[in-house]
Protein backbone atom coordinates (compact mmCIF):
# COMPACT_ATOMS: atom_id res chain seq x y z
CA UNK A 1 0.00 0.00 0.00
CA UNK A 2 2.88 2.34 0.79
CA UNK A 3 4.40 1.80 -2.67
CA UNK A 4 1.05 2.40 -4.34
CA UNK A 5 0.65 5.67 -2.43
CA UNK A 6 4.16 6.74 -3.42
CA UNK A 7 3.43 5.97 -7.08
CA UNK A 8 0.13 7.85 -7.09
CA UNK A 9 1.65 10.84 -5.28
CA UNK A 10 4.37 10.99 -7.90
CA UNK A 11 2.41 10.30 -11.08
CA UNK A 12 -1.19 11.38 -10.33
CA UNK A 13 -1.15 14.96 -9.15
CA UNK A 14 -3.52 17.89 -9.11
CA UNK A 15 -6.94 18.18 -7.51
CA UNK A 16 -7.91 14.71 -6.20
CA UNK A 17 -11.61 15.57 -6.24
CA UNK A 18 -11.50 16.25 -9.99
CA UNK A 19 -9.76 12.91 -10.54
CA UNK A 20 -12.48 11.17 -8.51
CA UNK A 21 -15.32 12.89 -10.39
CA UNK A 22 -13.81 12.03 -13.78
CA UNK A 23 -13.33 8.37 -12.83
CA UNK A 24 -16.93 8.15 -11.58
CA UNK A 25 -18.30 9.67 -14.80
CA UNK A 26 -16.09 7.37 -16.88
CA UNK A 27 -17.44 4.25 -15.14
CA UNK A 28 -21.01 5.48 -15.57
CA UNK A 29 -20.28 6.18 -19.22
CA UNK A 30 -19.06 2.64 -19.93
CA UNK A 31 -22.04 1.06 -18.16
CA UNK A 32 -24.71 3.23 -19.77
CA UNK A 33 -23.26 3.22 -23.28
CA UNK A 34 -22.96 -0.57 -23.17
CA UNK A 35 -26.62 -0.81 -22.24
CA UNK A 36 -27.76 1.81 -24.77
CA UNK A 37 -25.88 0.26 -27.70
CA UNK A 38 -26.81 -3.39 -27.16
CA UNK A 39 -29.59 -3.46 -29.73
CA UNK A 40 -27.66 -1.24 -32.14
CA UNK A 41 -24.65 -3.54 -32.03
CA UNK A 42 -26.80 -6.63 -32.49
CA UNK A 43 -28.42 -5.10 -35.57
CA UNK A 44 -25.39 -3.56 -37.27
CA UNK A 45 -22.50 -5.72 -36.02
CA UNK A 46 -23.83 -9.19 -36.75
CA UNK A 47 -24.94 -9.97 -33.22
CA UNK A 48 -21.70 -8.81 -31.56
CA UNK A 49 -23.27 -6.87 -28.70
CA UNK A 50 -19.85 -6.10 -27.16
CA UNK A 51 -18.55 -4.27 -30.25
CA UNK A 52 -19.45 -0.75 -29.05
CA UNK A 53 -18.53 -1.63 -25.47
CA UNK A 54 -14.93 -2.39 -26.43
CA UNK A 55 -14.73 0.57 -28.82
CA UNK A 56 -16.11 3.04 -26.30
CA UNK A 57 -14.02 1.66 -23.43
CA UNK A 58 -10.87 2.14 -25.52
CA UNK A 59 -11.85 5.75 -26.23
CA UNK A 60 -12.57 6.39 -22.53
CA UNK A 61 -9.16 4.96 -21.60
CA UNK A 62 -7.48 7.05 -24.30
CA UNK A 63 -9.27 10.13 -22.95
CA UNK A 64 -7.92 9.38 -19.46
CA UNK A 65 -4.42 8.88 -20.89
CA UNK A 66 -4.64 12.24 -22.70
CA UNK A 67 -5.81 13.82 -19.44
CA UNK A 68 -2.87 12.30 -17.54
CA UNK A 69 -0.34 13.47 -20.14
CA UNK A 70 -1.85 16.98 -20.23
CA UNK A 71 -1.77 17.32 -16.45
CA UNK A 72 1.98 16.55 -16.40
CA UNK A 73 2.72 19.50 -18.73
CA UNK A 74 3.23 22.95 -17.24
CA UNK A 75 0.02 24.87 -17.97
CA UNK A 76 2.00 27.93 -19.06
CA UNK A 77 3.05 25.99 -22.15
CA UNK A 78 -0.55 26.04 -23.40
CA UNK A 79 -0.42 29.81 -23.58
CA UNK A 80 2.34 29.53 -26.20
CA UNK A 81 0.46 27.15 -28.49
CA UNK A 82 -3.03 28.60 -28.06
CA UNK A 83 -2.60 31.27 -30.73
CA UNK A 84 -1.26 28.77 -33.28
CA UNK A 85 -4.17 26.42 -32.56
CA UNK A 86 -6.58 29.35 -32.91
CA UNK A 87 -5.16 30.33 -36.29
CA UNK A 88 -5.25 26.71 -37.48
CA UNK A 89 -8.92 26.45 -36.41
CA UNK A 90 -10.08 29.06 -38.92
CA UNK A 91 -9.29 27.13 -42.14
CA UNK A 92 -10.43 23.88 -40.51
CA UNK A 93 -13.81 25.37 -39.59
CA UNK A 94 -14.18 26.85 -43.07
CA UNK A 95 -13.27 23.52 -44.68
CA UNK A 96 -15.73 21.52 -42.59
CA UNK A 97 -18.46 24.06 -43.40
CA UNK A 98 -17.93 23.67 -47.13
CA UNK A 99 -16.60 20.13 -47.54
CA UNK A 100 -17.04 18.30 -44.23
CA UNK A 101 -18.62 14.88 -43.80
CA UNK A 102 -22.37 15.18 -43.34
CA UNK A 103 -24.03 13.28 -40.48
CA UNK A 104 -27.66 13.96 -39.56
CA UNK A 105 -27.85 16.75 -42.18
CA UNK A 106 -24.91 18.69 -40.73
CA UNK A 107 -21.32 18.71 -42.01
CA UNK A 108 -19.44 19.09 -38.74
CA UNK A 109 -16.88 16.31 -39.10
CA UNK A 110 -13.65 15.50 -40.85
CA UNK A 111 -12.82 11.79 -41.08
CA UNK A 112 -9.24 11.22 -40.00
CA UNK A 113 -7.37 8.96 -42.42
CA UNK A 114 -6.09 5.52 -41.34
CA UNK A 115 -7.87 5.60 -37.93
CA UNK A 116 -11.41 6.21 -39.21
CA UNK A 117 -12.36 8.57 -36.36
CA UNK A 118 -14.60 11.58 -36.91
CA UNK A 119 -12.90 14.80 -35.83
CA UNK A 120 -14.89 17.96 -35.11
CA UNK A 121 -12.77 21.07 -35.66
CA UNK A 122 -15.14 22.90 -33.31
CA UNK A 123 -13.64 20.90 -30.40
CA UNK A 124 -10.19 22.27 -31.19
CA UNK A 125 -11.54 25.77 -31.85
CA UNK A 126 -13.35 25.91 -28.48
CA UNK A 127 -10.24 25.03 -26.49
CA UNK A 128 -8.03 27.32 -28.57
CA UNK A 129 -10.35 30.31 -28.16
CA UNK A 130 -10.72 29.83 -24.41
CA UNK A 131 -6.95 29.46 -23.93
CA UNK A 132 -6.22 32.44 -26.20
CA UNK A 133 -8.76 34.63 -24.38
CA UNK A 134 -7.27 33.62 -21.02
CA UNK A 135 -3.83 34.59 -22.33
CA UNK A 136 -4.98 37.94 -23.73
CA UNK A 137 -6.87 38.81 -20.56
CA UNK A 138 -3.95 37.91 -18.29
CA UNK A 139 -1.51 40.06 -20.31
CA UNK A 140 -3.85 43.04 -20.57
CA UNK A 141 -5.07 43.40 -16.99
CA UNK A 142 -3.36 46.78 -16.58
CA UNK A 143 -4.95 48.24 -19.71
CA UNK A 144 -8.11 46.15 -19.84
CA UNK A 145 -10.21 49.21 -20.70
CA UNK A 146 -8.13 50.05 -23.78
CA UNK A 147 -10.50 49.42 -26.70
CA UNK A 148 -7.87 49.24 -29.44
CA UNK A 149 -5.23 47.18 -27.63
CA UNK A 150 -7.42 44.93 -25.50
CA UNK A 151 -11.06 44.79 -26.51
CA UNK A 152 -11.02 44.71 -30.33
CA UNK A 153 -8.68 41.67 -30.69
CA UNK A 154 -10.83 39.67 -28.26
CA UNK A 155 -14.09 40.71 -29.95
CA UNK A 156 -12.73 39.84 -33.39
CA UNK A 157 -11.58 36.38 -32.37
CA UNK A 158 -14.84 35.63 -30.54
CA UNK A 159 -16.85 36.75 -33.55
CA UNK A 160 -14.79 34.83 -36.12
CA UNK A 161 -14.61 31.52 -34.26
CA UNK A 162 -18.20 31.53 -32.97
CA UNK A 163 -19.45 32.63 -36.40
CA UNK A 164 -17.67 29.85 -38.28
CA UNK A 165 -18.88 27.25 -35.78
CA UNK A 166 -22.44 28.58 -36.07
CA UNK A 167 -22.41 27.87 -39.82
CA UNK A 168 -22.74 24.15 -39.03
CA UNK A 169 -23.49 23.93 -35.29
CA UNK A 170 -25.52 26.79 -33.85
CA UNK A 171 -25.91 25.40 -30.33
CA UNK A 172 -22.16 24.86 -29.90
CA UNK A 173 -21.53 28.43 -31.05
CA UNK A 174 -24.02 29.81 -28.52
CA UNK A 175 -22.48 27.82 -25.66
CA UNK A 176 -18.98 28.95 -26.61
CA UNK A 177 -20.21 32.53 -26.83
CA UNK A 178 -21.67 32.31 -23.30
CA UNK A 179 -18.41 30.81 -22.04
CA UNK A 180 -16.48 33.72 -23.58
CA UNK A 181 -18.87 36.19 -21.95
CA UNK A 182 -18.31 34.63 -18.53
CA UNK A 183 -14.56 34.53 -19.06
CA UNK A 184 -14.41 38.19 -20.06
CA UNK A 185 -16.57 39.13 -17.06
CA UNK A 186 -14.25 37.26 -14.69
CA UNK A 187 -11.31 38.88 -16.48
CA UNK A 188 -12.56 42.32 -15.35
CA UNK A 189 -13.77 43.53 -18.73
CA UNK A 190 -16.26 46.38 -18.05
CA UNK A 191 -19.92 45.53 -18.53
CA UNK A 192 -20.38 48.28 -21.11
CA UNK A 193 -17.79 46.54 -23.29
CA UNK A 194 -19.50 43.20 -22.79
CA UNK A 195 -22.58 44.82 -24.32
CA UNK A 196 -20.47 45.38 -27.44
CA UNK A 197 -19.74 41.64 -27.52
CA UNK A 198 -23.49 40.96 -27.37
CA UNK A 199 -23.96 43.20 -30.41
CA UNK A 200 -21.18 41.35 -32.24
CA UNK A 201 -22.76 38.03 -31.26
CA UNK A 202 -26.15 39.12 -32.53
CA UNK A 203 -24.70 40.26 -35.86
CA UNK A 204 -22.68 37.07 -36.34
CA UNK A 205 -25.66 34.93 -35.32
CA UNK A 206 -27.88 36.65 -37.88
CA UNK A 207 -25.34 36.00 -40.63
CA UNK A 208 -25.02 32.35 -39.59
CA UNK A 209 -28.79 31.92 -39.57
CA UNK A 210 -29.06 33.22 -43.14
CA UNK A 211 -25.91 31.69 -44.65
CA UNK A 212 -25.30 28.61 -42.50
CA UNK A 213 -26.53 25.06 -42.89
CA UNK A 214 -28.75 24.91 -39.81
CA UNK A 215 -30.73 28.16 -39.85
CA UNK A 216 -34.02 26.54 -40.87
CA UNK A 217 -33.58 23.64 -38.47
CA UNK A 218 -32.83 26.00 -35.57
CA UNK A 219 -35.92 28.10 -36.22
CA UNK A 220 -38.22 25.08 -36.60
CA UNK A 221 -36.97 23.53 -33.35
CA UNK A 222 -37.40 26.78 -31.43
CA UNK A 223 -40.88 27.29 -32.90
CA UNK A 224 -41.97 23.76 -32.03
CA UNK A 225 -40.64 24.10 -28.50
CA UNK A 226 -42.29 27.48 -27.85
CA UNK A 227 -45.64 26.67 -29.46
CA UNK A 228 -45.67 23.02 -28.36
CA UNK A 229 -47.50 22.13 -31.57
CA UNK A 230 -46.01 18.65 -31.59
CA UNK A 231 -43.61 16.68 -29.44
CA UNK A 232 -40.65 15.34 -31.46
CA UNK A 233 -40.40 11.57 -31.51
CA UNK A 234 -36.99 11.62 -29.82
CA UNK A 235 -38.27 13.80 -26.99
CA UNK A 236 -41.37 11.64 -26.58
CA UNK A 237 -39.33 8.46 -26.21
CA UNK A 238 -36.97 10.19 -23.81
CA UNK A 239 -39.90 11.28 -21.66
CA UNK A 240 -41.19 7.71 -21.57
CA UNK A 241 -37.76 6.46 -20.49
CA UNK A 242 -37.54 8.92 -17.60
CA UNK A 243 -41.16 8.45 -16.54
CA UNK A 244 -40.81 4.68 -16.31
CA UNK A 245 -37.52 4.88 -14.43
CA UNK A 246 -39.10 6.13 -11.21
CA UNK A 247 -37.00 7.06 -8.21
CA UNK A 248 -34.65 4.07 -8.18
CA UNK A 249 -34.73 2.96 -11.82
CA UNK A 250 -35.15 -0.40 -13.51
CA UNK A 251 -31.58 -1.47 -12.88
CA UNK A 252 -28.38 -1.53 -14.97
CA UNK A 253 -28.90 -2.91 -18.47
CA UNK A 254 -32.68 -3.13 -18.12
CA UNK A 255 -33.71 -0.19 -20.28
CA UNK A 256 -36.66 -0.77 -22.61
CA UNK A 257 -36.57 2.57 -24.44
CA UNK A 258 -33.05 2.00 -25.77
CA UNK A 259 -34.76 0.01 -28.52
CA UNK A 260 -36.88 3.01 -29.57
CA UNK A 261 -35.02 6.16 -28.51
CA UNK A 262 -32.85 7.66 -31.29
CA UNK A 263 -29.31 8.56 -30.20
CA UNK A 264 -29.86 6.83 -26.85
CA UNK A 265 -26.09 6.46 -26.51
CA UNK A 266 -25.34 10.06 -27.42
CA UNK A 267 -27.68 13.06 -27.26
CA UNK A 268 -30.25 11.38 -24.98
CA UNK A 269 -28.00 9.18 -22.88
CA UNK A 270 -29.21 11.00 -19.76
CA UNK A 271 -32.71 9.58 -20.36
CA UNK A 272 -31.24 6.07 -20.22
CA UNK A 273 -29.42 6.96 -17.00
CA UNK A 274 -32.69 8.03 -15.37
CA UNK A 275 -34.54 4.98 -16.72
CA UNK A 276 -31.98 2.50 -15.39
CA UNK A 277 -30.75 4.29 -12.27
CA UNK A 278 -33.78 6.40 -11.42
CA UNK A 279 -34.17 10.02 -10.43
CA UNK A 280 -31.52 9.58 -7.77
CA UNK A 281 -29.06 8.34 -10.40
CA UNK A 282 -29.79 11.36 -12.59
CA UNK A 283 -29.35 13.73 -9.65
CA UNK A 284 -26.07 12.03 -8.76
CA UNK A 285 -24.74 12.66 -12.28
CA UNK A 286 -25.85 16.29 -12.07
CA UNK A 287 -24.15 16.54 -8.66
CA UNK A 288 -20.88 15.28 -10.15
CA UNK A 289 -20.92 18.03 -12.78
CA UNK A 290 -21.61 20.66 -10.12
CA UNK A 291 -18.67 19.35 -8.09
CA UNK A 292 -16.52 19.56 -11.20
CA UNK A 293 -17.52 23.20 -11.71
CA UNK A 294 -16.93 24.02 -8.05
CA UNK A 295 -13.46 22.47 -8.03
CA UNK A 296 -12.59 24.24 -11.27
CA UNK A 297 -13.55 27.53 -9.64
CA UNK A 298 -11.51 26.60 -6.56
CA UNK A 299 -8.49 26.06 -8.79
CA UNK A 300 -9.06 29.53 -10.22
CA UNK A 301 -9.44 31.09 -6.76
CA UNK A 302 -6.25 29.43 -5.49
CA UNK A 303 -4.18 30.38 -8.53
CA UNK A 304 -1.83 33.34 -8.15
CA UNK A 305 -1.31 33.52 -11.93
CA UNK A 306 -4.08 35.19 -13.95
CA UNK A 307 -3.60 32.93 -16.97
CA UNK A 308 -3.91 29.72 -14.98
CA UNK A 309 -6.99 30.87 -13.11
CA UNK A 310 -8.78 32.15 -16.20
CA UNK A 311 -7.87 29.04 -18.17
CA UNK A 312 -9.26 26.75 -15.47
CA UNK A 313 -12.46 28.79 -15.20
CA UNK A 314 -13.04 28.91 -18.96
CA UNK A 315 -12.54 25.18 -19.52
CA UNK A 316 -14.69 24.32 -16.49
CA UNK A 317 -17.50 26.55 -17.76
CA UNK A 318 -17.30 25.00 -21.24
CA UNK A 319 -17.66 21.42 -19.96
CA UNK A 320 -20.39 22.07 -17.41
CA UNK A 321 -22.45 24.41 -19.63
CA UNK A 322 -22.58 21.69 -22.28
CA UNK A 323 -23.63 19.14 -19.65
CA UNK A 324 -26.38 21.41 -18.32
CA UNK A 325 -27.66 22.12 -21.84
CA UNK A 326 -27.79 18.40 -22.64
CA UNK A 327 -29.61 17.57 -19.41
CA UNK A 328 -31.98 20.53 -19.86
CA UNK A 329 -32.95 19.34 -23.34
CA UNK A 330 -33.58 15.79 -22.16
CA UNK A 331 -35.83 16.90 -19.28
CA UNK A 332 -37.76 19.29 -21.54
CA UNK A 333 -36.32 22.67 -20.55
CA UNK A 334 -35.16 23.56 -24.07
CA UNK A 335 -35.39 22.59 -27.74
CA UNK A 336 -33.38 19.67 -29.10
CA UNK A 337 -29.79 20.76 -29.77
CA UNK A 338 -27.85 17.61 -30.60
CA UNK A 339 -25.32 18.27 -27.82
CA UNK A 340 -23.71 15.24 -26.18
CA UNK A 341 -23.20 14.73 -22.45
CA UNK A 342 -19.48 15.32 -21.73
CA UNK A 343 -17.54 12.32 -20.40
CA UNK A 344 -20.60 10.06 -20.70
CA UNK A 345 -21.98 10.03 -24.26
CA UNK A 346 -20.33 7.72 -26.78
CA UNK A 347 -17.95 9.67 -28.95
CA UNK A 348 -14.60 9.73 -30.68
CA UNK A 349 -12.26 12.66 -30.58
CA UNK A 350 -14.70 14.62 -28.37
CA UNK A 351 -13.70 12.37 -25.47
CA UNK A 352 -10.05 13.10 -26.18
CA UNK A 353 -10.57 16.86 -26.22
CA UNK A 354 -12.62 16.68 -23.01
CA UNK A 355 -9.79 14.70 -21.42
CA UNK A 356 -7.33 17.33 -22.65
CA UNK A 357 -9.43 20.12 -21.10
CA UNK A 358 -9.58 18.35 -17.75
CA UNK A 359 -5.87 17.61 -17.91
CA UNK A 360 -5.13 21.31 -18.36
CA UNK A 361 -7.33 22.15 -15.35
CA UNK A 362 -5.41 19.55 -13.32
CA UNK A 363 -2.14 21.01 -14.58
CA UNK A 364 -3.14 24.41 -13.19
CA UNK A 365 -4.06 22.85 -9.83
CA UNK A 366 -0.82 20.83 -9.82
CA UNK A 367 1.22 23.96 -10.45
CA UNK A 368 -0.39 25.74 -7.54
CA UNK A 369 0.22 22.76 -5.26
CA UNK A 370 3.89 22.64 -6.23
CA UNK A 371 4.26 26.36 -5.58
CA UNK A 372 2.58 25.97 -2.20
CA UNK A 373 4.63 22.94 -1.12
CA UNK A 374 7.95 24.79 -0.48
CA UNK A 375 6.11 27.41 1.56
CA UNK A 376 4.46 24.81 3.80
CA UNK A 377 7.81 23.04 4.12
CA UNK A 378 9.47 26.25 5.31
CA UNK A 379 6.69 26.82 7.82
CA UNK A 380 7.08 23.30 9.21
CA UNK A 381 10.87 23.68 9.50
CA UNK A 382 10.43 27.04 11.21
CA UNK A 383 7.93 25.53 13.64
CA UNK A 384 10.35 22.70 14.49
CA UNK A 385 13.20 25.16 15.06
CA UNK A 386 11.05 27.20 17.40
Amino acid sequence: MHRIKEWTDKHIQGDPVIWTVVLCLSVISILVVYSATGSLAYKHQGGNTEYYLFRHTIMVILGLVVMWIAHKIDFRYYSKIARYALIASVPLLFYVWQYGDSINEASRWITLPFVGLNFQPSDLAKMALIAALAGMLSKRQRNITDIKESLIPMLVWCGVICGLIAMTNFSTAIMLFLTCMLLLFIGRVPVKYLAMLVVVGGLVGSIAMSMGQRGGTVMSRITNFVQQTEVPYQVEQGNIAMATGGALGKGPGKSDQRNFLPEAFSDFVFAIIVEEYGTFGGLFVLFLYMVLLYRGMRVMANSDRPFGGLLSAGLSFAIVIQALVNIGVVVGLGPVTGQTLPLISMGGTSLLFTGLSLGIILSVSRGEQEDFAPITGELRNTAKAV
